[in-house]
């Protein structure tokens, strides 16, 4: 592989001639919107997962809203989520009518604080909507004692494991996002995955309208297309080969950042971690949002592209103060390359443009 730039990009699809062909193959075949080959990649990773089956759909957002629907979520309802997520979760449970309960995060691993979620719990919450964030696993075995129903969002960490089970397989349902620069790419899509059959059932009954006994001002087009589903066929096949290329470049960049005083990514006891993100935390001497900002523009303009790993949290688009680990993790938490198609040229590059400019 070959850097296809001389700037290292935050993120990059990682595309081959199989997936090419995969493509090709489903250009010829005629059969363009949803079809064979999106059932196909539902029972893929509903394998993958080792749950009943899967509802494809448009984007993982749409998947979110999906499982809120088919939970029977809606207008007087609560929500309980993360401060420290991108705006997905928020917009998904503001769009079937329910009201967000916003909650901090655990302070070395970005994940919903399972003690902060217990005390948000009321008589009108029906859910919790534990994203896995940047690869690393919530606490899943602890949110579950809440006796809330679980909504896992793998959007990140498909492969993960908390407690010897994946991620994805425990909460009431899942979703997961294909988008370009995602573990498994589409260019767009996401997934809804549950081994409830009440739950699949509306899911495919609210996934789209055409050809029904009944109108349901609920349904809409959210279906997924077999062009996509046929890429992501072919990338599942690969997902093996990613996971460990991923785990290489994390392995390299522990080496080479290990001295530089930086917070390296933590991995709690009983979880492990894919490297979504590589995610980093800056050094007490540089700890601020405007010195966040200036190291990034300098790593850019050296030809590494690196990121806020979250753009930022739900509370401060809402003015809401008392999230402190979030705040935290805002001003401190940088997001470095990695990806499968990353060379090791690339990695080494990258460590060591940090190296200068943080020593």
């Amino acid at each position: 592989m070959t850097a296809s730039t001389q700037i290292i990009p935050h993120s990059r699809p990682t595309l081959g001639s199989q997936d090419a062909q995969a493509l090709t193959a489903a250009a010829r075949s005629g059969q363009l919107a949803q079809g064979a080959r999106v059932a196909e990649f539902e029972r893929g990773v509903a394998a993958y997962l080792g749950v009943h089956g899967g509802v494809a759909v448009s984007s993982g957002t749409v998947a979110l809203e999906l499982a809120l629907l088919a939970l029977g979520i809606g207008r007087g309802d609560q929500v309980i989520l993360p401060s420290y997520v991108c705006a997905a979760p928020w917009l998904a449970t503001v769009r079937v009518g329910a009201e967000p309960r916003l909650v901090d995060v655990e302070p070395q691993a970005y994940a919903i604080d399972p003690a902060n979620a217990a005390k948000a719990i009321s008589p009108r919450t029906r859910a919790i909507i534990v994203p896995h964030p940047f690869g690393l696993p919530a606490e899943l075995s602890k949110l579950e004692a809440l006796g809330v129903p679980l909504v896992e969002d793998c959007a990140q960490t498909l492969g993960a494991t908390e407690g010897g089970r994946l991620v994805g397989s425990v909460g009431r349902a899942t979703v997961c996002s294909f988008y370009a620069t995602k573990l498994l790419c589409t260019g767009e899509g996401g997934m809804l995955l549950s081994s409830d059959p009440l739950i699949l059932e509306k899911g495919r009954a609210l996934r789209d309208y055409d050809e029904k006994p009944t109108l349901d001002a609920a349904a809409f087009n959210r279906k997924m297309t077999d062009l996509q589903a046929a890429l992501g066929v072919s990338q599942l096949a690969q997902f093996r080969a990613f996971l460990e290329r991923r785990a290489a470049i994390a392995a390299q960049y522990h080496d080479a950042l290990g001295q530089t005083g930086l917070g390296l990514p933590a991995i709690p006891p009983g979880r492990t971690h894919i490297f979504y993100r590589y995610v980093i935390r800056l050094p007490r001497t540089t700890r601020s949002s405007r010195s966040l900002e200036a190291l990034l523009t300098r790593l850019e303009h050296r030809g590494v592209q690196c990121r806020r790993p979250v753009f930022r949290p739900l509370h401060r688009y809402l003015g809401l103060t008392g999230y402190p680990n979030s705040e935290e993790a805002f001003e401190t938490a940088l997001s470095v390359p990695i990806y499968p198609s990353m060379t090791d040229e690339e990695v080494s590059r990258a460590a060591h443009t940090l190296c200068e400019e943080l020593r």
